[in-house]
């Protein structure tokens, strides 16, 4: 029998030893890893003894690798160094209920907040910049969202907003928060939405939408044309792309809808980060661990998550996970070393 073969004809190989067969010895495999996986940085970041953590919706890198948390306890935007340094924070009295972030080329916050109906721009500090939307007031035209969840900028300055919960179309402004164009309705159809959750863009300016529900990433010029659609691969949650064209996917496996509930994958049952190149191509898949069910905030150490609801990538390839239940950002370092 050949060393590589370990069941005959259905039979184990328990079953073959249990019977007094004899086995060619077994190879000695090359024990190289091949697959990329990544651990936690326990000590990230080093949060002032004052702060306390609630949910955290978002968190995003800046050019200079400044990693910017948002939480709906205070202060909301918490800013850290890759090193976990504390730098700054801000926005007390700004938020209702934050729902992400992003930076810009030139380092200029975005947040987009379902409570108050607006997408923001602010200054690194926390100026105040830009208001897209009309606070504190929902609807669907040129001035008004319904539960926005998501933006992009381009690097012309576009803005292209996922609105998002209550309406399913993506919004496109210039960079001086002037409408320009929209598209999208809810359903299933390609080109059709089911929460839009998250959308970033590429160096060619072609757009990656989140469309949660659909379990589908959805590619878009900036026309609104459809390019593209990635189906069955993962229920997205977050997105995010960086300066190779490497685009970041978090969320969980494809599964069909519960009884009574709301959003797909709501809680998930697994949580994976995915890399892909702009062809949809999986290049890269990597399983984070899991709260035993119905144990959150049971079981705090590190690199345990619930659900990370936005995803970031800084330049040497450390991913962070916001975690809304788990009310917490965390650092995973890629393994270094070929043998463990």
């Amino acid at each position: 029998m050949s060393a590589r073969t370990w069941t005959y004809l259905g039979v184990g190989l328990g079953s073959l030893l249990a019977a007094g067969a004899v086995l060619a010895a077994q190879p000695e495999y090359p024990k190289v890893n091949v697959a990329k996986v990544y651990e936690v940085d326990p000590k990230w970041p080093e949060k002032p003894a004052d702060f306390k953590w609630v949910e955290f919706h978002g968190v995003a890198v800046d050019p200079g690798d400044n990693v910017y948390c948002l939480t709906r306890g205070t202060p909301p935007v918490q800013v850290y160094t890759a090193d976990g340094k504390f730098v700054r924070a801000w926005g007390e009295g700004l938020f209702k209920e934050a729902h992400s972030i992003k930076t810009d080329a030139d380092g200029n916050v975005w947040t987009t907040d379902i409570g108050t109906q607006t997408v923001r721009k602010f200054s690194p500090e926390g100026k105040l910049l830009l208001t897209l939307g009309t606070p504190e007031k929902a609807g669907r035209d040129k001035t008004h969202f319904n539960l926005p969840t998501d933006m992009t900028v381009t690097p012309k300055g576009d803005v292209f907003v996922t609105d998002g919960y209550g309406n399913a179309r993506v919004v496109h402004f210039d960079k001086d928060g002037k409408y320009v164009d929209e598209w999208g309705e809810l359903g299933s159809r390609p080109g059709q939405f089911s929460v839009p959750h998250s959308i970033c863009v590429d160096s060619k300016g072609r757009l990656y939408v989140a469309d949660r529900n659909n379990v589908r990433v959805q590619v878009f010029d900036q026309t609104g044309k459809l390019l593209d659609v990635w189906n069955d691969l993962i229920v997205p949650m977050s997105l995010c792309i960086t300066k190779e064209d490497e685009l970041w996917v978090v969320g969980s496996s494809p599964q069909h809808w519960k009884p009574k509930e709301v959003w797909l994958g709501s809680p998930p049952r697994d949580q994976y980060f995915m890399k892909f190149n702009t062809d949809g191509k999986a290049l890269l898949m990597w399983a984070a661990t899991m709260w035993p069910p119905g144990k959150v905030g049971e079981n705090e150490r590190p690199g345990v998550d619930f659900k990370y609801h936005q995803m970031a990538v800084d330049s040497k390839g450390a991913l962070y996970g916001a975690d809304l239940p788990g009310k917490r950002v965390q650092k995973f370092v890629p393994v270094k070393g070929d043998v463990r």
